[in-house]
C-alpha cells in the first residue's frame, strides 16, 4: 500500500520549500505561544524549536558539492533559518532570564 504524497511532502526527497516552510511556520507558532510582546515562561516553545531544527536540517540536505547559484540560494535560506532559530531561542530563554534578574 503506497501513499500518494506530493513529491515535496515526501521526506525521502530533498525539498527546499519543505524545510523553509517548517522553519517559518515554527517561528510563527513560537511567537504565538510566547504571546509576544507580553512574553511569559513556557517550555512548550521547545516544540517549535525542534521543528525548526528539523527544517534547517532538511534545508542543509539541499546543498550541493560544487558551488552554483542554487548553492548560494540555499546558503541564503540557511542564514534565514539561523535567524529564525535564534529568534525562537530568544523567545524561549528571555522570560527565564528576566525572572532570574528580578530575584536579585
Amino acid at each position: 500500500m503506497q501513499s500518494r504524497l506530493p513529491p515535496w511532502l515526501n521526506p525521502r526527497n530533498r525539498s527546499l520549500a519543505r524545510g523553509n516552510l517548517f522553519v517559518w511556520l515554527s517561528l510563527i507558532f513560537a511567537i504565538l505561544l510566547s504571546r509576544f510582546p507580553h512574553t511569559r515562561p513556557s517550555l512548550f516553545i521547545a516544540l517549535p524549536l525542534f521543528s525548526a531544527i528539523a527544517g534547517t536540517a532538511d534545508t542543509v540536505r539541499c546543498l550541493q558539492k560544487r558551488w552554483s547559484f542554487y548553492h548560494g540560494g540555499v546558503l541564503l535560506c540557511l542564514y534565514g533559518d539561523l535567524m529564525a532559530l535564534s529568534l525562537i531561542l530568544f523567545l524561549l530563554i528571555y522570560p527565564y532570564t528576566h525572572t532570574l534578574s528580578s530575584l536579585n
